[in-house]
């Protein structure tokens, strides 16, 4: 581990030395990208130094074992500093595991009544209301793109743009199916009904990540529909983008401004056909990643939620839990976000280590 380590000291006091030096400071890009480095670096390397100066502390300590006045105390010290070597050596393996590049992205979030009928539309509105709270808890925006809603106050879909470091990274295991077992308010006799809904986590992405060719894109506009101001159903401000390559398609009506839902429209196109390239490459090495926590594809079932037991159960990881409650009203999901990422990185662990 020494080895792999000592490079990394290196480099982050590299950049610490570059970022004093007058010509960096001077370039933006050069400053905003060693920034960036040093960064992302700072926490690893401050547990290699950790972990180097342990080990020298160890061979000290051991050196004094047979020394009459201090070779007790250098027994009790050597006990709690190799207990310190094996917790750092347990987070440095884990801060060694290669980054997602989309863990620190933005994400949008869309989440869409299934089976169940009306019943579907108002869990929609109930986990999207837990993400909503989640997102609060962890200092994030959350605002609305697109909504669609249903005629017993739920959803038929909702698309959000959740905004905050660390937003992939935390939800990305969130995609799939989401299936709800409860006496539905619109159940007059008390019987239980299973309605599932689908959500996808999408990271945002630019134009750089995700180049469209204008020539391969139809777009639609037309009026829009449904409750709102004096322009709904006047004027032409609703907008249909579709990919032709792929027969992915955007529509959006939100906005009064045809020029805004046109620009909403084509960032959700992005993170589609991103999310679809994701897809695709995961396909192509799916069999070394059977044991894995699953992709996010939205037809994979994932979790159940049974309200008459209060219990919420995670099928990819066999984990159950009593307390459906709690982790919806109050938006309480790390209690399953933090056993997905562990899962993640034991079998990240293993493939690094086989």
């Amino acid at each position: 581990m020494i080895d792999k380590l000592k490079p990394i000291i290196a480099r982050n006091d590299e950049l610490a030395k570059l970022l004093s030096k007058e010509e960096i400071i001077s370039d933006i890009d050069k400053l905003t990208s060693i920034s960036k480095e040093k960064r992302e670096s700072d926490e690893i390397a401050q547990k290699a130094r950790e972990y180097i100066n342990i080990l020298q502390n160890i061979l000290d300590n051991k050196a004094l074992l047979d020394d009459k006045e201090l070779g007790e105390l250098a027994k009790e010290e050597l006990k709690e500093l190799e207990i310190l070597q094996k917790q750092l050596e347990d987070e440095i393996k884990i801060l060694l595991i290669p980054k997602d590049p989309n863990d620190k992205k933005n994400i949008y979030l869309e989440i869409r009544a299934g089976t169940g009928g009306d019943e579907a539309g108002i869990f929609v509105g109930d986990l999207f209301g837990a993400y909503c709270r989640y997102a609060d808890s962890k200092h994030w925006k959350v605002e609305i793109i697109s909504s669609s809603e249903n005629s017993v106050g739920g959803y038929k879909e909702v698309i959000a743009l959740v905004k905050g470091d660390g937003a992939y990274s935390r939800l990305k295991y969130e995609g799939g199916t989401h299936r709800v077992q409860r006496v539905p308010k619109t159940e007059s006799q008390g019987r239980i009904h299973t309605s599932a809904i689908t959500v996808a986590i999408m990271p945002e992405v630019d134009s750089l990540e995700i180049n469209i060719n204008p020539n391969d894109l139809k777009i639609d506009v037309f009026r829009s529909g449904g409750h709102g101001g004096q322009s709904v159903n006047t004027t032409d401000s609703a907008v249909r983008i579709t990919h032709i390559p792929t027969g992915i398609s955007v529509s959006m009506q939100d906005e009064k401004s045809q020029h805004k839902n046109k620009d909403k429209a084509l960032k959700i196109l992005q993170a589609r056909l991103y999310e679809a390239e994701l897809e695709t490459q995961n396909a192509q090495s799916r069999e070394s990643r059977k044991n894995q926590v699953g992709s996010g594809d939205r037809s994979e079932r994932i979790r159940t939620y049974n309200y008459p037991q209060n219990r919420m159960s995670d099928h990819r990881i066999n984990l159950t839990l009593y307390s459906l409650e709690e982790i919806i009203l109050s938006g309480d999901l790390d209690k399953v976000i933090e056993p997905l990422i562990a899962h993640a990185q034991s079998i990240a662990l293993g493939n690094t280590t086989n």
